[in-house]
């Protein structure tokens, strides 16, 4: 079994936590979580046919004051950008920190959840197709989350996963291909 280390990235109150607690455990609270540092859980999943553990690091959020504590993301297979549709400037700070874990990590798979897709129909979703195109832009891809309504929580864990499988099956390729030089 494959036992793979993936970070949430995200602003102060973007649902990290809660995106975290509905996977790993199936709830979801109203109450605002805060995590101070990194809080890690386990979650065993099958991905075509692939047994795996992700040990998921739910990193404290960023804001102007605070940097990305890069420490936190050696090791990483992977890892999921985390903004708010309610919060333009989440969307921001997301695209920053995507930017800096990448000078740390190199390559390596990501995806972004914009959370609390539940608002979509409401005044308070505030997202701007620029915005999300600015991450396309950057080869992510997006996928709408609510952990609220358990709305793709899975499938985020699972696209995370399938791609580090593509992604460390891409590795073994190269690595045998240079073997054979």
């Amino acid at each position: 079994m494959l036992q793979k280390k993936i970070c949430l990235l995200g602003a102060f109150a973007v649902g990290k936590t809660s995106l975290v607690m509905r996977y790993v455990d199936s709830i979801f609270s109203d109450k605002y979580h805060t995590s101070v540092g990194v809080k890690i859980d386990k979650k065993q999943l099958t991905v075509d046919e692939q047994d795996a553990t992700l040990m998921i690091w739910d990193l404290a959020g960023q804001d102007d004051l605070t940097r990305l504590r890069t420490s936190y993301l050696r090791g990483a297979a992977g890892f999921i950008v985390v903004a708010d549709g309610t919060r333009p400037f989440s969307v921001e700070t997301a695209i920053n920190m995507y930017k800096e874990a990448l000078e740390y990590t190199g390559d390596i798979p990501f995806v972004v959840a914009l959370n609390k897709a539940d608002l979509q129909d409401d005044p308070k979703w505030q997202v701007e197709p620029k915005q999300l195109a600015t991450l396309e832009d950057l080869g992510a891809e997006i996928i709408l989350t609510s952990a609220k309504n358990d709305e793709n929580v899975e499938l985020l864990f699972h696209k995370l996963t399938r791609k580090i499988l593509d992604y460390r099956e891409g590795e073994q390729h190269s690595s045998t291909m240079v073997d054979k030089l």
